[in-house]
């Protein structure tokens, strides 16, 4: 066996005992068993709600088992090809089976990251939310800069993307919107993203081509199900209704059908315009205003309450956790984890997935040398 399917074997191996590990690896598999039993039970389905949660532990216990057997069945092959096309000297066969072997590696380095996604709620689809910073123009070109970044992102991980609301610039971009993603684990992924972003470029709109600085946040909560209890009282929430704007058809911008909910206690806002009705924007905004108040509660748990009040309260200066330089130089840089990269047209068209691990390890506080121990 050459050296270099040697290295590859002996890392996918070691990412393999290590996700058995965190699985407690005969203990998953007597729990699916039981799972598998549970979903042909007709009876389960007399309680839809404990039925589709069921189902949904299920799929995703079932989804990290199979990747585990499917990493060990890849490296079997990967390193059976690779060793006969060394015998028969076939290079071409050979490089076949290394870039199998790494494309492997890659799926187990990111499946030992998603097996740090254990929070109540990472399993979870997501509501991201984009506000516009100070800054007229330039901050809400960047808002819609960073929508279409975590757009395609989520669609290129296999995640849907629905538009719940949006508020356009005058000139240019967008000073609001929420969007519902969703997916597994598209909450444990998309957490880490709440906060400040900032830009630095030369404004597209300065005919002086001057450098200029403008900043937008992002703000992630979880999508919860009527299993979870979220006590509001409605004497606490202001409505209005308003019409809505934007692309939609003939309904759109003849009816009062947008609507915003306010949690005065919290001042925590959310709106929606998706729906053809106010009804239906009504019924989509109270899910989402029980999705932002869980995910205060969430933030209070894990005692980053104040970190989110800060980057909620002022965004700009002092309060980024990612900058985005364009001008005079290009570099990503994520200033919790210092991550950084300088394919800037990269990270802008969504790939965000070494900044999401490194923060997401960060938070978890465990490494592979920590759970090794």
């Amino acid at each position: 066996m050459r050296a270099d399917v040697e290295a590859l074997k002996a890392d996918i191996e070691q990412s393999v005992a290590l996700l058995r590990r965190r699985l407690d690896w005969d203990v998953a598999l007597r729990k699916l068993d039981e799972l598998n039993a549970r979903v042909e039970d007709p009876t389960l389905w007399d309680d839809p709600d404990q039925a589709q949660a069921v189902s949904r532990e299920r799929s995703q216990l079932e989804a990290r088992v199979n990747t585990v057997r499917e990493m060990e069945s890849g490296l079997e092959e990967g390193v059976m090809l690779s060793e006969m096309a060394d015998e028969e000297g076939d290079e071409a066969t050979y490089q076949e089976a290394v870039d199998q072997l790494k494309a492997i590696k890659e799926r187990a380095a990111r499946a030992e990251l998603e097996a740090l996604l254990s929070g109540e709620a990472d399993g979870n689809d997501a509501y991201l939310e984009v506000n516009s910073g100070a800054g007229g123009t330039e901050s809400n070109d960047w808002a819609g800069m960073l929508l279409r970044m975590y757009t395609r992102w989520a669609k290129a991980h296999g995640y849907e993307v629905e538009l719940q609301e949006e508020t356009s610039g005058e000139q240019a971009g967008i000073k609001s919107a929420t969007v519902q993603i969703s997916g597994p684990n598209a909450y444990g992924w998309l957490k880490s993203e709440s906060g400040v972003h900032r830009l630095v470029r030369i404004s597209p709109y300065d005919a002086a081509a001057k450098r200029h600085t403008s900043f937008a946040s992002i703000g992630v909560s979880p999508v919860v199900d009527d299993t979870i209890e979220i006590d509001i009282n409605p004497a606490d929430v202001r409505t209005d209704t308003y019409r809505a704007s934007g692309a939609g058809g003939q309904h759109i911008n003849k009816t009062d059908s947008a609507v915003r909910l306010t949690h005065v206690p919290t001042n925590t806002v959310v709106a929606c315009q998706a729906g053809r009705s106010q009804h239906q924007n009504r019924e989509q905004a109270w899910k989402m205003l029980r999705a932002r108040l869980y995910e205060l509660e969430l933030q209070k748990r894990e005692a980053a309450a104040q970190a989110l009040a800060d980057a909620k309260t002022d965004i700009g200066w002092g309060h980024q956790i990612r900058s985005y330089v364009l001008q005079p130089y290009q570099m990503v840089k994520d200033l919790r984890t210092n991550v950084e990269t300088s394919d800037t047209d990269g990270v802008l068209n969504g790939d965000l997935d070494a900044f999401m691990g490194a923060a997401l390890a960060a938070r978890v506080g465990e490494t592979r040398e920590g759970a090794d121990s």
